[in-house]
């Protein structure tokens, strides 16, 4: 038996098994037959950066890669959220949310897939790919939407956010992590009523979910980036030829900026969280993400007259004329932070 038989007949039956029951969980969430998780493991924060005894200038929300089976950060997503808690100080950071897990269960605390996690470890990212495409499949993609973004709102309360306070959320997602947080921006908004921007980097989404109730979405993208391109051509509602799609909506109203993040890859030694693969300037991929994303931030949310974006050079602004010709280069006035007032003041987690 050839290699190429030898995984088809190993994976094959594995791959259905996982295809047939990857909608389990949002069903059950779907009947009421579990109650969402809420609880965090002993030692995980429920937020972590700005003081809770001071009101940040906004609370930003890390969904990461396939990668997350566990309340704590992954390796290379702990590494951004680390530099991101470093160099925004002003920032309250939120990475303990399941975008693959509509109950909010981290996969690594079941005991079934803890037994697989030390055996055949694959499977905990098939999982999760299949996860993203439950979530981008229009039969579920409502009930998946819901569970998620309420599982985000559950945790910014816990985190000691205020809705109604008008205190600005940031949706900051990596590869399949796109479709989950474009798809919560509408209970998020009907929860908490919260100004709402979205960044992605390497975005694999499917371009339906409806975006109008963000402020804007600031994708961080590479011409070297393959997956990333993938999910741009899989799905339909991303094509430019279907200009009534909700995505080609967002970007012909403006709503969408592409940041290019060349040479950086989707995984990898070379990709966008990189420590280690240098820029000609001397810094590091993961710096320049991490750059990039604070700088976008506070173009949105910092202090009046801080709009380190604009430092940015020019060959790390947008590909939009090249991949999304109608995308807007503007980028919204800064908001103004609200004042420290009981109702955005955070309390300790």
């Amino acid at each position: 038996m050839n290699d190429f038989l030898f995984w088809v007949v190993l994976l094959g039956p594995v791959l259905l098994a996982e295809g047939l029951l990857a909608r389990y969980e949002v069903l059950v969430y779907g009947v009421g037959w579990r109650r969402p998780n809420d609880v965090m493991p002993d030692g995980v924060p429920y937020a972590r950066g700005a003081a809770p005894d001071r009101p940040p200038n906004a609370y930003l929300v890390y969904l990461d890669g396939i990668g997350k089976r566990r309340a704590r950060d992954t390796r290379d997503g702990g590494q951004l959220v680390k530099a991101l808690i470093e160099g925004a100080p002003e920032l309250r950071i939120l990475g303990q949310v399941q975008p693959y897990s509509p109950l909010a269960s981290p996969l690594a605390d079941r005991p079934v897939w803890a037994w697989l996690r030390s055996h055949v470890g694959l499977l905990l990212f098939l999982h999760n790919v299949m996860q993203t495409f439950v979530a981008a499949d229009h039969r579920y993609r409502p009930l998946y939407n819901r569970a998620v973004g309420s599982q985000i709102a559950t945790q910014l309360r816990l985190a000691g956010y205020q809705p109604g306070s008008g205190m600005p959320v940031v949706l900051l997602s990596y590869s399949g992590g796109a479709q989950v947080a474009s798809g919560a921006v509408e209970e998020l908004h009907s929860q908490l009523d919260a100004p709402l921007s979205l960044i992605s980097i390497g975005g694999f989404h499917n371009g339906a979910n409806d975006l109008t109730r963000a402020e804007h979405l600031h994708q961080l993208t590479s011409a070297s980036d393959w997956i990333e391109r993938v999910g741009a051509l899989l799905f339909p509602q991303r094509w430019r030829l279907f200009r009534w799609t909700r995505w080609n909506r967002a970007v012909r109203a403006g709503r969408v900026t592409t940041h290019s993040q060349d040479p950086a890859t989707h995984v990898g030694p070379a990709s966008y969280i990189s420590p280690t693969a240098l820029l000609p300037d001397g810094r590091t991929h993961l710096a320049r993400t991490t750059d990039t994303v604070i700088a976008i931030v506070r173009s949105h949310y910092g202090p009046r007259g801080t709009t380190d974006i604009s430092l940015l050079k020019a060959s790390e602004w947008n590909r939009a004329a090249v991949t999304e010709p109608d995308a807007t280069r503007s980028i919204p006035k800064s908001r103004a932070t609200p004042p420290p007032t009981a109702q955005n003041r955070t309390s300790a987690p």
